[in-house]
């Protein structure tokens, strides 16, 4: 196949990009996802070179589970220090190298040629070999690994190989969003992948070594010396702190205990705006959206009136401004405005409006009627849940909340075990827009948690999935029809879009996200 040069800085189309990856084999110094703002002023002392040394503490509000590692679970942090991907997109959703220096994809969509880097080495001393590759796919195959990407890696029917370090993968057929699979997909030792799986060994490629876990404490790592890219990582080692508290996680950072954190809530974050010893930085990816679910197979929300007459009685001003302390933004669809599924008509479609819902419920011949509620037992998925308790409570819905631990919702979502109702947030809507369909437990047209089916979602989810493009105007017509089965019959009730917010202490540089909320720390550092 013909090599392909570096795309320049000058706007290429994404065909072109995507037949070519860019060739630098030392480009990650990118803020590659970091479609981000500052809304502090930076402390002084940014223009000072790199600092090697020091451990950088995060704190995180919810443990790892190892069992869901491959899965994009609640907690992200762990996968992008231990391991690697084969690209990462850059903030126009451009793939940018990693594992992979270049790629090809065949001008019918239906095969991609990789070439590697060929300097990698495991954390065990084994090399970095298209066979890891192979193995990384087939592990994603496999239904027991839970990954939320299964169908676009089962997509992948044979691979080629050309030496160790290139490899063509032959797709079924194209896909749209094979780029998210690459950035979603962490390359593991597959000699160790079952100890992953059970948390007792993490081995990767990646710019630290796992050393402890205890857990519902604490996750250590340290920097892995034979990384392959020079000079990285800066620090000494990380920790990943486990404080479900949300006022002991914002004391620990004002205390200097926590150096980083993602999960501060939004109205805690509203207070810290102004203090210069703290950097808050937005992503403005809409990495995440808060919803209702709804299982369709429930009592009365087995009526789509009802789950339309929940949608109008929510009033989602009062939920950002409440519950997210301003940090998102109002929305009756999944999809933020970078995406190429948005529509300000659609996202606008429900509005608080108690009245409307009452004469759905009506309609419905429901009154006073009393549903299960779950949410997670955090305390901002709880305050979430209390106001989205006492909206629906205004229409005349008593709904009885069922405080859980975050892993247990997650094994919920996949086993497809929700109560009528439950409430969390989900992701994917940041990535191509059929990645949220085929993809997310939420909207899965396959199997979704809400048992909800359809053959006219499915054939128009399929359709926007198999092509080769996903931002033509055919794309878009295909996404927003997507848009209008999922307003129409709101198994997914979908209140605003927000992103992750990093509250970061004065000291520290050079954190970034991957567009699945993976943490990067290869050009992080402690200031003196």
């Amino acid at each position: 196949m013909p090599a392909f040069p570096a795309p320049s800085a000058s706007g290429l189309s994404r065909r072109t990009l995507l037949r070519g990856g860019l060739a630098g084999a030392g480009l990650l110094t990118l803020a590659a996802c970091r479609s981000a703002a500052d809304t502090a002023t930076a402390p002084a002392g940014d223009a000072a070179s790199p600092r090697r040394g020091g451990v950088l503490t995060v704190g995180a509000g919810v443990d790892f589970t190892p069992a869901l590692l491959f899965a994009q679970s609640a907690n992200t942090l762990v996968q992008r220090l231990v391991f690697n991907t084969l690209t990462r997109y850059d903030d126009r959703l451009q793939p940018q190298p990693e594992l992979a220096t270049s790629w090809q994809v065949s001008p019918d969509g239906t095969s991609v040629t990789l070439k590697l880097r060929d300097d990698v080495l495991f954390h065990s001393g084994r090399r970095f070999t298209a066979d890891d590759v192979v193995f990384a796919v087939k592990n994603l195959q496999n239904p027991v690994r839970s990954a939320q990407l299964r169908s676009t890696a089962a997509a992948v029917t044979d691979f080629r190989k050309n030496g160790d370090f290139e490899l063509t993968l032959t797709l079924a057929h194209p896909v749209s969003n094979i780029f998210d699979l690459f950035e979603f997909m962490i390359i593991p030792d597959s000699a160790s992948v079952e100890e992953a799986f059970a948390g007792t060994k993490l081995i990767g490629t990646g710019p630290y070594t796992f050393t402890d876990r205890k857990p519902g404490s604490s996750i250590t790592f340290a920097r892995n010396e034979k990384y392959w890219n020079p000079g990285r990582p800066y620090l000494d080692g990380v920790e990943i702190r486990i404080v479900p508290q949300a006022e002991s996680l914002l004391s620990s950072l004002k205390t200097g205990q926590t150096h980083l954190s993602y999960s501060i809530r939004g109205k805690d974050v509203a207070t810290l705006k102004t203090d210069p010893q703290f950097r808050i930085t937005s992503y403005d990816t809409g990495a995440g959206a808060y919803y209702i679910g709804a299982n369709v197979t429930g009592e009365h929300v087995s009526d789509k009136r009802v789950r339309q007459a929940i949608a109008w009685a929510v009033d989602r001003d009062r939920l950002v401004q409440q519950a997210l302390g301003g940090y998102g933004t109002v929305s009756s669809t999944p999809w933020p405005k970078s995406s190429p599924a948005y529509s300000e008509a659609s996202a606008g479609r429900y509005r608080h409006d108690p009245e409307k819902a009452r004469q759905l419920l009506k309609e419905a011949g429901l009154t006073g009627i009393t549903l299960p509620f779950a949410h997670s037992n955090d305390p901002g998925n709880t305050a979430i849940a209390q106001i989205l308790q006492y909206d629906l409570k205004q229409v005349g819905i008593e709904t009885v909340l069922q405080p859980t631990d975050s892993p247990t919702m997650q094994k919920q979502l996949i086993s497809q075990t929700m109560p009528a109702l439950w409430t969390l947030s989900h992701g994917f809507a940041q990535l191509h827009p059929a990645t949220l369909a085929v993809s997310a437990y939420p909207f899965n047209e396959a199997k979704n948690s809400s048992h909800f089916s359809s053959p006219a979602y499915t054939e128009i989810v399929q359709k926007a999935w198999k092509r080769p493009d996903s931002d033509s105007p055919e794309a878009k017509a295909l996404y927003q029809q997507i848009t209008d089965v999922l307003l129409d019959e709101q198994f997914v009730i979908d209140l605003a879009i927000a992103g992750l917010t990093e509250v970061a202490g004065s000291k520290v540089r050079g954190a970034t996200l991957n567009k699945f909320g993976y943490l990067n720390l290869d050009d992080a550092y402690l200031t003196a």
